[in-house]
């Protein structure tokens, strides 16, 4: 499976689109783009590589993570996937942004499918398995690809650091067991992607995260 990660917006968040060479089929995980110039340099790597949109898939409904779902649903049609749990989040949205100075494009849009611990999204002959780690936000989920050993985890775990948990909804103890019993149990050179930040591993904040 390959990964491609962009940074997008005034926070900036990482978005990634993840992809099967065979297949050519991928998910846009985390659509933060605002500015146009964003969206179109997103778009133009997905043609440019010859890759058909199957997912629309977020880690969690926080608003940088989420700004340019609507925009990115018109363009490929493709099933706009989160943990139900964070929906509340998308009520406010405009609020929200209006609080960082920002401005909303377009309505905030409702989710087509619930992503659930367990479930499993195919593209072509690849899996990503589906963890619930909530704790940043109620519905806070992790991306995990067993057969390349890598993981997107949105603002579940950094660099030597966690999540943010004083935001409507956050839980530091739930947050902490969370990472504990179900990243820290997989292999120690499994790959992580955060939601902001550079890359790190599992073994890496086992060893060096002043959280644990």
């Amino acid at each position: 499976m390959e990964i491609k990660k962009f940074q997008f917006n005034p926070f900036p968040v990482n978005t990634y689109v993840v992809w099967d060479n065979a297949s050519k089929e991928c998910a846009i995980i985390d659509p933060g783009c605002y500015w146009q110039e964003e969206l179109d340099e997103l778009q133009q790597f997905i043609a440019a590589n010859g890759l058909s949109v199957k997912y629309i898939l977020l880690t969690h409904l926080h608003l940088d993570h989420a700004l340019a779902v609507p925009a990115v649903k018109k363009l490929y049609g493709a099933p706009f996937m989160a943990n139900k749990k964070d929906a509340f989040l998308l009520q406010n949205a405009k609020q929200q942004a209006a609080s960082y100075g920002l401005r909303l494009q377009d309505e905030p849009i409702e989710i087509d499918g619930d992503i659930q611990e367990g479930d499993i999204f195919h593209l072509g002959n690849e899996e990503i398995e589906v963890l619930e780690v909530p704790g940043h936000s109620p519905g806070s989920v992790v991306f995990y690809l067993p057969q390349d050993k890598k993981m997107i985890v949105g603002d579940v775990l950094f660099r030597q650091s966690i999540g943010r948990t004083d935001l409507p909804g956050g839980n530091h103890q739930t947050l902490l067991d969370g990472i504990q019993k179900k990243l820290f149990t997989l292999p120690s050179d499994t790959v992580v992607y955060s939601g902001h930040g550079p890359e790190t591993s599992i073994g890496y904040e086992k060893d060096f995260n002043p959280f644990f």
